[in-house]
């Protein structure tokens, strides 16, 4: 498969489109990595948008916890749409070509999303410390206003840095090389076929990601700190659990979630940690979302209990008719 290109004067030739070669040679597979891939997309769609009807049309989860649940919930279903689509239609085409625009606005809305997600976990840890570290003052402190405000700066800290990047990205050059070892756009693959000085995109990537991920990153670790030393001096074993149970859910999505960025963004990128890498990306952009709202419902009690009475309401509807 070849890139398109045009002709230039200076004995090189201008990229136009891209070649994502994705999980590699597996043609033989296709039709059977088609419906695993579609499988994985409806489960995670159907998983997250339940989620956000769940605590739009019950009342008792008006609460801050769940308002940010929804929100990450309403954002997981967009991140993987970004990626998933495409790939099932690279499987049914077997065209695994992008066009350099639509690489770039991949990127852009996939990162977008990702530095959104870091604003809201952290806005989660920060809601689950009050809730255990300051319970008398917590409806006061996490009030409706302070939550709309927290996802509001969440949507538009994450789009301001990365709209930023992508400004800068888009007056590159790209020339000769057009193969991408990925299975979707990456700002770091992408940036590694260019043919201009990167220097400023990658001191601007570096500047984004340290006023992005590490700011959030330590409000997370802080705030789980705080909420860990709360709790080991709470007297009674019982009261301990219960506690714990509240944020176990999310401390498990922030672990996989982070781990994974950790292990693809900061680690150096060799040949010996390529497929590794690539799983781990695979991990935190398509396994993670569809897994979110079985961690969620399973561990909470609330969603488990709301779930099963609109299923028995749906169904009892049903036999009705």
């Amino acid at each position: 498969m070849k890139c398109v290109e045009n002709a230039e004067w200076q004995n090189r030739t201008t990229v136009t489109n891209f070649v994502l070669l994705g999980f590699g040679n597996v043609e033989d597979l296709n039709v059977l990595l088609f419906l695993l891939f579609l499988a994985i997309y409806l489960v995670t769609l159907s998983g997250n948008l339940l989620i956000v009807a769940l605590v739009m049309v019950e009342h008792h989860l008006h609460t801050p916890m769940y308002f940010f649940l929804a929100n990450l919930s309403f954002l997981e279903s967009c991140y993987t749409s970004t990626i998933l689509p495409r790939l099932l239609a690279s499987f049914i085409t077997r065209d695994k070509t992008i066009s350099l625009w639509g690489c770039v606005l991949q990127m852009h809305f996939f990162s977008i999303l990702g530095a959104t997600e870091c604003y809201l976990l952290a806005a989660m840890s920060y809601d689950r410390c009050l809730a255990i570290c300051k319970p008398l003052h917590y409806a006061t402190l996490m009030n409706g206003k302070i939550c709309i405000l927290l996802v509001l700066v969440s949507w538009l800290f994450g789009s301001l840095l990365i709209t930023i990047l992508t400004c800068l990205l888009s007056r590159l050059d790209f020339c000769n090389q057009c193969t991408i070892d990925h299975f979707f756009c990456d700002f770091t693959p992408i940036v590694r076929l260019s043919c201009s000085d990167t220097q400023v995109v990658e001191m601007a990537a570096f500047i984004t990601s340290s006023i992005g991920i590490l700011p959030t990153f330590l409000i997370t670790v802080t705030s789980y700190a705080f909420i860990i030393i709360t709790i080991l001096k709470i007297p009674s074993i019982t009261r301990r659990q219960k506690a714990f149970s509240t944020c176990s859910s999310h401390l498990t999505v922030v672990s996989i979630f982070y781990g994974s960025l950790i292990f693809v963004y900061v680690l150096p990128t060799t040949e010996k940690f390529k497929d590794l890498s690539k799983f781990f990306s695979f991990l935190y952009t398509v396994l993670t979302p569809m897994a979110n709202p079985f961690i969620y419902s399973l561990r909470n009690k609330e969603v488990r209990s709301s779930l099963r009475k609109n299923i028995v309401f749906i169904l009892g509807g049903f036999w009705d008719t």
